[in-house]
């Protein structure tokens, strides 16, 4: 069995601890800092025995020497960024699949918000650890990637088994909600999630991760290709990749 723990880092960064219970096995997947992990670990007496990097960004890596120093856990990261990566212990490519514990972890292609980075899906854990690709209600700004990247990173994530937790990285949900509605107004699942998401902030609890069948219903970046988001953006003839474009060129400036 598998325990998922949600830890807020820095100011709106998150990072995802995964405990195996069986064999006391524990990864965290990415490090914006050390300190907040160290302590987590610590009050539940777990060894941390793995570092997973979604991509490079000091918000994601900064806490990870840190971490090692302190436990000596090995690091996975993607093999593409390994010049611009803490030191790893493991470089990967998308395609490929690694062991923890007993449990199968596939790695994912999701360039876009940079061009190397990658996600994590551990169907047993019925979740998919996505960085700044696929976040909750939005998708990652294209600091480095093409929207036809980004896109197609989002395509894929989508297709991932509905009840996947997706697990991305910072709490910028509530401002992806008031931004889906400007794009979809008469969205009534939209309507109720944002409420959802407002009493949840209100009370000081996080809103990420969230599941992969509520992403789809709610989440514009994921609904690009809908007829009924084509015609409310006036683009009815446009392209999947340019209505996310357009979508994404709001967000920019919301």
């Amino acid at each position: 069995m598998l325990s998922l723990v949600t830890l807020p880092c820095l100011s709106d960064n998150y990072a995802y601890l995964l405990h195996d219970n069986e064999t006391g096995s524990t990864a965290v997947v990415d490090v914006p800092e050390a300190a907040p992990i160290l302590s987590e670990l610590a009050t539940r007496g777990w060894q941390l025995t793995e570092i997973w990097l979604t991509h490079h960004h000091y918000d994601h890596v900064d806490g990870v020497a840190d971490l090692v120093a302190a436990t000596g856990a090995i690091v996975r990261g993607a093999v593409a960024d390994a010049h611009r990566l803490p030191p790893l212990t493991d470089a990967l490519a998308p395609g490929e699949s690694f062991s923890f514990a007993t449990h199968d972890v596939h790695v994912l292609d999701a360039p876009g918000h940079t061009v190397g980075h990658i996600a994590f899906h551990v169907p047993a854990a019925r979740a998919a650890f996505t960085g700044d690709s696929l976040m909750v209600m939005g998708c990652g700004r294209l600091f480095e990637g093409t929207p036809d990247q980004m896109w197609s990173s989002l395509t894929t994530l989508a297709k991932l088994p509905d009840d996947t937790n997706i697990c991305s990285g910072h709490e910028y949900t509530a401002s992806n909600a008031a931004f889906a509605v400007t794009i979809e107004p008469d969205n009534v699942a939209l309507a109720a999630r944002r409420q959802d998401i407002e009493e949840a902030r209100a009370q000081g609890l996080p809103t990420v991760p969230a599941p992969l069948s509520l992403e789809r219903e709610t989440n514009p970046f994921l609904r690009a290709h809908l007829p009924s988001v084509k015609s409310g953006l006036g683009m009815e003839d446009a392209t999947d990749t340019e209505v996310f474009a357009e979508i994404r060129r709001r967000k920019d400036t919301f």
